[in-house]
């Protein structure tokens, strides 16, 4: 099982990004995905959870409106668009696999978004 995230960076406060996780090594479009953050210094935040093709998203209050969870089944991808970027959106973000068959998870190594003036 692999996720690798990418798409992370410096912005400013105002602007979009849109981070990728490219998943290998299960059943992707059987599985929930989420997106995951922390901040420094604090504990790990929900982002946003998709679960197979036609789930209905899930967002925290934090985000809704702003960011836009989006799977990719056929090429196994999740991505997050993220818009109106806060400088309280500063963390370093998780792909996360949660294996409805048989239970467990997987997480990926994370990128980094700083969003500063």
């Amino acid at each position: 099982v692999q996720l690798v995230e990418s798409g992370g960076g410096l912005v400013q406060p105002g602007s979009s990004l849109r981070l990728s996780c490219a998943a290998s090594g299960f059943a992707f479009r059987e599985n929930l995905m989420s997106w995951v953050r922390q901040a420094p210094g604090k504990a790990r935040e929900l982002v946003a959870s998709i679960a197979r093709a036609g789930g209905v998203p899930i967002y925290s209050d934090a985000v809704r409106g702003r960011f836009t969870i989006v799977r990719d089944n056929p090429n196994q991808l999740l991505h997050l668009d993220m818009n109106m970027l806060k400088p309280e959106d500063t963390a370093v973000y998780y792909c996360h696999a949660a294996f409805l068959s048989g239970g467990g998870d997987s997480w990926g190594q994370g990128t980094q978004v700083t969003v500063s003036s």
